[in-house]
């Protein structure tokens, strides 16, 4: 299994300096909020071509792979007005246009995922019912699709808990998206905070055993908006059921308490990671030698 690390941690630091860390630290990957790259009031799909490839010559000579981008509409407010399931048409297709861009610049970074959460751009607006807002995601999601294609690039719808948003609350939501687009460059996006808020409350091993087959990414982080083993939440049974249903993407930490600092986080979150698939290994392991036993 491979960790990364989502980078908005260290917002702040010179771009270098994070690749450096992450990489130093010994996490695999580096997962990108765009807003991160030129600050809030700035388009990021405006960095020019010179930018972006001195930013990915920085992942690729610390040894790392770019996962690709989250936090896609966020903080966005400064220069652009964005939303997904809006009744204005204007809207929409701008939002269409926006992922079309950040598609290219998940490609020129060397990423290949994108993650949709975004709650306050996907909210249900007025006069807007729920079975128009899955209309509109469509269209948006269909206009931007081939440039996906294009640019072999995912995008990964993430189910939000309703303490976040009204709209698309959980992987069954999702997947009626996923499925009526029906293409592989739209898949789910699994995050443990968002998973524990589920309406239906089912666990969490259920929920990545029901839905593996469309699921392209995975947040790992805890219902106390810290890092993996920063909290309460077990993920010996959440690795044990990635492992179990063959998951081969980056499992990525994702945090919004920055109290204990970006170092802190980062390294106590991968530590303990390492240390729960090292369990469940040696458990599959034990598992394995008494069936050959027996």
């Amino acid at each position: 299994m491979k960790f990364a690390l989502c980078q908005e941690l260290f917002v702040g630091w010179e771009f270098d300096r994070q690749c450096e860390y992450i990489a130093r630290t010994g996490y695999d990957g580096i997962e990108i909020a765009p807003f991160s790259l030129v600050g809030e009031a700035v388009d990021p799909t405006t960095l020019t071509p010179a930018k972006r490839q001195e930013l990915r010559r920085a992942i690729e000579d610390h040894g790392l792979d770019c996962v690709g981008l989250h936090w896609l509409l966020a903080k966005t407010e400064a220069f652009e007005t964005f939303h997904l399931t809006t009744a204005d048409r204007t809207v929409r297709d701008r939002t269409a246009d926006y992922f079309r861009r950040l598609a290219e610049l998940c490609r020129d970074l060397g990423g290949r995922v994108l993650v949709l959460g975004s709650p306050q751009q996907r909210s249900l607006q007025p006069g807007v019912s729920r079975e128009q807002a899955d209309d509109h995601a469509i269209a948006v999601i269909e206009a931007a699709l081939p440039t996906l294609e294009q640019t072999g690039t995912v995008l990964c719808l993430e189910p939000l808990s309703p303490a976040e948003t009204d709209y698309m609350n959980s992987c069954a939501e999702a997947r009626v998206l996923i499925d009526r687009l029906g293409s592989p460059h739209v898949r789910l996006h699994q995050d443990v905070k968002a998973m524990l808020g589920e309406p239906s409350g089912t666990p969490l091993p259920e929920l990545i055993r029901d839905f593996a087959d469309v699921t392209a990414h995975f947040h790992a982080n805890d219902r106390n908006l810290l890092g993996p083993g920063m909290g309460d939440v077990d993920f010996g049974p959440i690795f044990a059921a990635l492992r179990e249903t063959g998951y081969e993407g980056c499992v990525s930490v994702e945090v919004f308490d920055l109290t204990p600092g970006p170092e802190a986080i980062a390294e106590r979150s991968l530590d303990y990671m390492q240390t729960v698939i090292q369990t469940v290994m040696q458990t599959v392991m034990k598992s394995a030698s008494a069936e050959t036993a027996s």
